[in-house]
């Protein structure tokens, strides 16, 4: 037992020393994790053969990643990814491995341990990437977003390869293969659920863990976390949290399927869940420590022996195959539209391997796919790879950046010193104006806003705000979110000021939450999230500049200003009804239900605009209108009414 403490102790003090130096330094904290892995593992030999059963618990840490990567995507958000995640996901992928394929074959392999290669060099590191890119706060550039569905679809069709990989089967290796595969499952005592199956057998039990995930996640997993949440208990709640994972997990590997993308097919069915951002608090603090861990090992994993021995071609087969990955990156990028800096950003992220690509050496090396010779260099290459890709980062920024411009610099976020009765979050174009409206009346603000640029133009103006992303709940503590009576989100992304009006609603239902919506469907979807007050940002703009249309198209002022009252009153009337048929709609708001309920409206509007209201003009409606120019010299002088009789 002490022997476990130790090295424990040993994996946490090279963290704890290594990743705050990397940091300091501008390195990041991924390479800081690898830097202490191969601190204590080959420089100093601190840890030793334990390191590759650490590895394998540590690679929890992605299945968790994907899981939170999966909350945070609805069905929606995916359909809207479709041209990257479809196009250039698998433009690149395709290209990408017929290259690499190509390469290898040129050194003399067979087409189908080529094949093979191609495949596991294919696959970058999700972990390391999307870790490094919200670090830098790029996951909202273009290039962000674009490395962000290349690497789901990598992550997608890691299946199909674990499907094909058996069919790539090297004769001369079988036996030999077989008989390192049972081993290696008598001495870990491993539980195999299909081998031997035949194969409409398998595939039947790939679907069924498939639909149990999807079903189970949909109708199950909501009765099970309220029964959890009405305990109180925030421990039992986290308990339910890993349950849920490790179970999916567990269900995926009994099938041999990925339990990354089981986790991550989990957290897509559960992203319209109420309790998805109380899930995501949960798992993210073992998401990291696990993630961190991973990163360890792989330092402390590599082979120096072996790198000494071959260092000329580990070095050839590295620069090769991230030079070869990121010129077809590159051309598709331009291809796809990217420009200039994102268009780099994209590239150089998906340059080197990644860590599926150990999952998958050693898949093919249980499948006769791969000679151990050619595992143990190509486990090489990748781990450098890897370790690689936060220099890459590092190289993005301090020499493309400054090219191409970069125009802010990341900057921590500011100290909160102040509370205030409303927080807004977002001061563009309408946030300033709320703000600007609510100080004036002796409103204490607190302000937040992810554009340094435009926090620091305001301050020159003496309009107090602070740096910082009003999505992150550490944040919204510091400023205060439990002492707020109102929440006004004013932020430019549409999904995520959806995210936190759910995230609020959920968490501090004691705040009114005033949001701005840019058109009908994000005025509804912010609705549908828990919004308690909702405006269109153009509306009362666009029924003004409406009414000034009609007054110069020969209406008069107080008939232009009734048609726009009408307006609104109509609108409202049938506001809920067609709020209700969007819910129930499957097309994005424009079911059949919804367009008859717009035509309808549409028709009542016409009518009431026609109708002549003369005859039913309250005091409130002609008393807004001065009287016209010229109106009190009409006047008879009631003086002089006797000398004119």
């Amino acid at each position: 037992m002490t022997e476990y403490f130790i090295q424990a102790f040993i994996y946490l003090c090279a963290a704890v020393i290594a990743v705050p130096l990397a940091k300091r330094f501008g390195l990041g904290s991924v390479l800081g994790y690898l830097i202490a892995g191969v601190i204590i593992g080959p420089v100093v030999g601190l840890v030793g053969e334990e390191t590759d059963t650490l590895q394998r618990f540590a690679e929890f840490g992605v299945v968790m990643m994907l899981f939170l990567i999966g909350l945070q995507l609805e069905p929606r958000t995916l359909w809207s990814m479709r041209s990257r995640l479809v196009g250039l996901g698998g433009l690149q992928g395709g290209v990408t491995i017929v290259a690499l394929m190509g390469a290898a074959m040129l050194f003399g392999l067979d087409w189908r341990l080529a094949l093979t290669i191609g495949m596991i060099l294919l696959l970058s590191s999700t972990a390391i990437v999307l870790q490094t890119l919200e670090e830098k706060g790029l996951t909202g550039t273009e290039g962000g977003r674009s490395s962000f569905a290349v690497l789901l679809f990598q992550d997608i069709i890691v299946i199909p390869m674990l499907a094909l990989i058996p069919l790539l089967e090297l004769p001369e290796l079988a036996r030999q293969a077989r008989d390192l595969s049972a081993q290696a499952a008598d001495a870990t005592g491993s539980i195999d659920l299909v081998s031997g199956l035949p194969n409409w057998v398998y595939a039947l039990l790939m679907l069924a863990a498939i639909a149990s995930v999807v079903f189970g996640g949909h109708y199950l997993s909501r009765p099970l976390f309220r029964f959890v949440a009405l305990s109180g208990l925030r421990e039992v709640f986290t308990a339910t949290a890993l349950m849920l994972v490790i179970g999916i997990a567990a269900l995926m590997s009994l099938v041999g399927l990925s339990p990354a993308l089981g986790a991550f097919m989990a957290g897509v069915v559960l992203a319209n869940s109420e309790f998805r951002h109380e899930l995501m608090t949960n798992i993210e603090p073992f998401k990291g420590l696990l993630l961190g861990l991973f990163f360890i090992t792989v330092g402390a994993g590599i082979n120096f022996g072996l790198l000494a021995a071959n260092w000329w071609l580990v070095a050839l087969i590295t620069v090769g195959f991230i030079a070869l990955k990121a010129g077809l990156t590159y051309l598709l990028a331009r291809l796809f539209g990217i420009y200039s800096r994102d268009r780099w950003l994209l590239t150089l992220s998906l340059a080197p391997a990644g860590e599926f690509g150990f999952v998958l050496i050693s898949f093919s090396q249980q499948n006769n796919a791969m000679p151990a010779a050619i595992a143990d260099l190509l486990s090489l290459v990748v781990a450098i790879s890897m370790l690689l890709t936060p220099a890459l980062f590092i190289f993005f920024d301090r020499v493309l950046v400054p090219r191409f411009g970069a125009g802010q610099a990341q900057r921590e976020q500011d100290q909160i010193d102040e509370r205030g009765r409303v927080i807004i979050a977002g001061i563009g174009r309408f946030g300033q104006i709320v703000n600007r409206l609510l100080v004036a009346n002796g409103v204490e603000t607190v302000v937040l806003d992810y554009d340094a640029k435009q926090v620091d133009n305001l301050r020159r103006l003496n309009i107090k705000s602070y740096f910082g992303d009003a999505t992150r709940p550490d944040l919204l503590e510091t400023a205060g979110i439990n002492q707020a009576e109102l929440f006004v989100i004013a932020i430019d992304d549409r999904e995520r000021a959806v995210e936190l009006v759910e995230y609020m609603h959920q968490r501090y239902p004691q705040v009114d939450l005033l949001a701005r919506a840019y058109d009908q469907l994000h005025y509804y979807q912010l609705k549908q999230a828990g919004a308690d007050h909702i405006i269109k940002e153009t509306y009362l703009a666009a029924l003004e500049l409406g009414r000034e249309a009609l007054t110069r198209l020969g209406h008069h002022p107080f008939r232009a200003t009734q048609l726009k009252r009408t307006f609104i009153e109509l609108e409202n009337q049938m506001a809920e009804d067609m709020y209700q048929s969007w819910v129930a709609s499957t097309e994005e708001g424009m079911g059949p239900g919804y367009r008859e309920l717009f035509m309808q409206q549409e028709a009542v509007m016409r009518e009431a605009m026609q109708a002549d209201r003369g005859d039913r003009h309250s005091v409130s409606e002609r008393g807004w209108n001065p009287p016209p120019k010229g109106y009190a010299d009409q006047l008879v002088d009631p003086e002089a009414l006797p000398e004119e009789r």
